[in-house]
């Protein structure tokens, strides 16, 4: 595989975002309060006005880093495996376990898909509502769990749950566990700087739209995708594309039996995702190890 410093660069560079990468991924105690008046925004795209929910995480999870043998490879290849119908039957799985990193969405099943889906896990990126209340069943003992927080009450669903306080069940738009088993030393919290920057460079989609607009938000896939090009140096993904819209009734997940059709009200514009993820194919940042839509 192509690899090293340099090229990587230059890769990042074609892109033509007009941001340097940033390899450092999860938010962390002690250049927190240097930062904290860098931040302007409120969550999802910054940390204004959840400093201290964030304090409160941050001092018991207390570890900030990626895996230190991940961290001193010269090169790291890593793959982004997407919870797309795409990945079904394609045996995938063997060639997924030998990448430096895994990179996993959300609630997304291994057990019982190995074959298509491998079951090395890195990291998985997840919110509340997309937790499963044993993060054992479907990841490695070392997998990194990383929550993305899109809203204060997604902060403090993790603090009551690290604190052992009364839940609050409000404000989620699907009920989240109200028992969460990960283990502490494994829990990070992505820096929504690289939200912020999805939104903002790569999908050009306005961060405050207007009242009569609905908010649009980047999904935990293309997220995951942009994380991976600030990371590594070589990018491939999987389990990605979503079928012809037109095709109300094909399933849209390799596990489940979700359809277009519940994706209709969601808070994504799916297609100028994968316009995006098209412009990343063809500019040579990422490769699929499928065919695709």
């Amino acid at each position: 595989m192509l690899c090293g410093g340099w090229l990587t660069q230059k890769k990042w560079e074609s892109l033509n975002l007009n941001i340097s990468r940033r390899t450092r991924l999860f938010l962390q105690l002690e250049d927190f309060f240097w930062r904290e008046h860098l931040s302007n925004l409120a969550l999802p795209y910054g940390i204004k006005g959840s400093e201290l929910l964030l304090l409160k995480v941050l001092a018991v999870t207390a570890n900030y880093q990626v895996p230190a043998n991940i961290e001193k490879l010269e090169c790291r290849t890593c793959v982004v495996v997407g919870n797309g119908f795409a990945i079904k039957n394609s045996s995938l799985g063997s060639l997924i376990n030998q990448y430096d990193v895994v990179i996993r969405l959300n609630d997304a099943p291994v057990r019982g898909y190995e074959e298509d889906v491998g079951n090395k896990t890195t990291m998985r990126l997840f919110y509340p509502e997309s937790a499963s209340y044993d993060p054992g069943l479907h990841n490695e003992p070392g997998a990194l769990m990383v929550l993305v927080p899109f809203k204060q009450q997604d902060l403090r669903w993790l603090k009551e749950i690290l604190y052992d306080e009364k839940r609050v069940r409000k404000g989620f738009w699907r009920p989240p566990p109200q028992i969460w088993l990960g283990d502490v030393s494994k829990i990070r919290v992505l820096d929504p700087h690289f939200l912020h920057q999805t939104a903002d460079r790569l999908l050009r989609i306005p961060l405050n739209p207007g009242t009569k607009q609905k908010p649009v938000h980047p999904t935990t896939g293309i997220l995951a995708v942009f994380v991976a090009l600030n990371y590594c140096d070589v990018v491939h993904v999987a389990g990605f594309g979503y079928p012809n819209s037109k095709s109300q009734r094909v399933p849209i997940h390799y596990y489940g039996y979700d359809t277009m059709r519940s994706m209709k009200n969601s808070y994504h514009d799916l297609n100028h995702e994968a316009e995006a993820l098209k412009r990343l194919e063809d500019s040579g940042s990422i490769l699929y190890l499928h065919p695709h839509f």
